[in-house]
């Protein structure tokens, strides 16, 4: 007896049933073409339109692609952004539908990207068609138009002026150490040195802003914006303006005598209104020579209440240590500030070393713990000397001391040197320029924390010839081994890509 099957059965029965394919015979599913698909994809080949090949352009000196029309953009290699922009390249591609898409791994000096695509699309009356193929780039070198212009050495669009008003470069060549060191002037289109300061010019005023943050952080300074128009296009109505930062930093220099107000001195914990400028990093770091009271001064404190110096390093006088006396009991008060601990307070007899025959003169010094009879020591003397402050004209005559000592002389200093530095400014070679140079290399021996913020190098000729540090060299400060990064060696190719130089009547343009 035969039975009819169930609709559930007939079902599954229709659902298997195959077809043969009118093209080769093969058994298939029945589908809306009547074809297999190795035969669908003999006759129709959906990635026609769609090239294989294609190429894009890459600067290397900002290293950055192009994305037309002209737009330069960052991106990393097998990132979502260069994948992007690769398909962005592809003509055709909005006529299938894009399913997925990576990059194939090729050798990164090959100049080649390779992108795997999978795509879809509608053949023959509505059969979908899947595909995979692969599209080959190839990496062309183009220079950006902001590469163009640095290399030209002839543009600007942004200018970052640093100016001090001081008869002393050791700040500025502070500066320059920290520029080195943390390589700031990486995007500087072009370096020009000036009597009281550098001008820095840059392509675009970002890169200009990120210099003066800088700036901001590691000097107590401040600063001052303004623009220029150029040009103006009226249809797009798009201004061209050239920005400039004027920059002015603290007219105070390490070994400095300063006069402060009475109102800054009594906000500082009391401190005396003569001190001696013995560190300038982010702030002005002062010491009272009467009882070694430390305080800093703000960029934003000093140009409060500003004032100047009485006497700059190269207008000290020397004199020589006749006796010294240490005071061990600080006198202390209500609402004082910080004490230093490194120095200790003393009553120093000097005399001038011109005039050895004249009678000591009584000082107190914070140089306690460095002095000793028979030393050479740097001083300000104000008794003779005219000053013309304001705040020094309203002190009392009997508080003013008659001798400021601001530092110790050590001799031979310079020919037991075994470091060097890096520099990329253009060398001056004047007597006042090298004695600030000089003073500035002393004060990184003497002070471990001032040389946090230099790379100091080996020099290998002086290390080869004078051999190690011995003990036989004295209480002078040095700089050890441990400190000193390896030799420095610079080809003349690399010392001149370090100094970029705008000519004068460049600057015009």
């Amino acid at each position: 007896m035969e039975y009819l099957p169930e609709l559930s059965d007939q079902s599954s029965l229709a659902s298997t049933s195959k077809i043969l394919c009118c093209q080769c015979g093969t058994l298939i599913e029945p589908n809306v073409a009547n074809l297999c698909i190795p035969c669908v994809r003999s006759k129709v080949d959906i990635t026609e339109g769609i090239p294989k090949q294609a190429t894009i352009s890459f600067c290397k000196g900002c290293e950055r692609y192009l994305q037309p029309p002209g737009q330069w953009v960052k991106a990393a290699l097998e990132s979502r952004e260069l994948l992007g922009l690769c398909l962005k390249k592809l003509k055709g591609l909005n006529k299938v539908r894009l399913v997925d898409a990576g990059f194939i791994w090729t050798e990164a000096h090959s100049k080649r990207i390779k992108v795997k695509l999978t795509v879809q699309a509608e053949v023959m009356g509505g059969a979908v068609l899947q595909q995979i193929f692969t599209v080959e780039y190839t990496t062309m070198g183009q220079m950006c138009e902001d590469c163009h212009r640095v290399e030209a050495k002839d543009y600007w669009k942004s200018l970052v002026q640093v100016r001090q008003k001081s008869d002393h470069k050791k700040t500025l060549y502070y500066l320059e150490q920290l520029i080195l060191k943390y390589r700031a002037h990486k995007n500087t289109s072009g370096v020009k040195t000036r009597h009281d300061g550098l001008d820095f010019y840059y392509g675009n005023e970002q890169n200009s802003r990120k210099m003066v943050d800088f700036l901001t952080q590691m000097l107590p300074c401040r600063y001052q914006h303004s623009k220029k128009l150029i040009s103006h296009d009226t249809h797009s109505n798009t201004f061209n303006y050239k920005f400039t930062y004027s920059v002015e930093i603290v007219p105070i220099c390490k070994d400095s005598v300063v006069c402060l107000p009475k109102a800054l001195a009594h906000q500082l914990g009391g401190i005396g209104q003569i001190c001696v400028a013995f560190r300038v990093t982010n702030s002005v770091h002062i010491i009272d020579p009467n009882t070694s009271q430390v305080a800093e001064i703000t960029s934003n404190m000093f140009w409060r209440d500003s004032f100047g110096a009485l006497c700059s390093c190269r207008n000290l006088t020397e004199f020589i240590v006749m006796e010294v006396e240490q005071i061990r009991k600080k006198a202390k008060f209500s609402g004082q500030g910080t004490i230093s601990s490194k120095h200790i307070p003393a009553d120093v007899y000097v005399v001038k070393q011109n005039a050895m025959g004249d009678p000591p003169i009584h000082c107190r010094s914070h140089l306690g713990h460095l002095l000793s009879p028979g030393d050479t020591v740097l001083g300000f003397d104000m008794r003779n000397t005219n000053v013309n402050d304001p705040n020094f004209d309203k002190m009392n005559p009997e508080t003013v001391p008659d001798v400021v000592l601001v530092k110790k002389i050590y001799t031979d200093q310079k020919q037991k040197r075994r470091w060097q530095l890096r520099h990329f400014l253009p060398k001056t070679d004047t007597d006042s320029v090298n004695k600030d140079y000089e003073d500035f290399l002393q004060d990184l021996e003497e002070d471990p924390a001032y040389r946090e913020g230099v790379n100091i190098y080996r020099d290998s000729k002086r290390l080869g010839t004078g051999g190690e540090e011995t003990e036989d060299e004295g209480d002078r400060p040095r700089i050890s081994l441990e400190e000193m990064l390896d030799d420095l060696t610079l080809s003349d190719a690399e010392r001149d890509e370090d100094y970029v130089d705008i000519d004068d009547d460049e600057e015009e343009n």
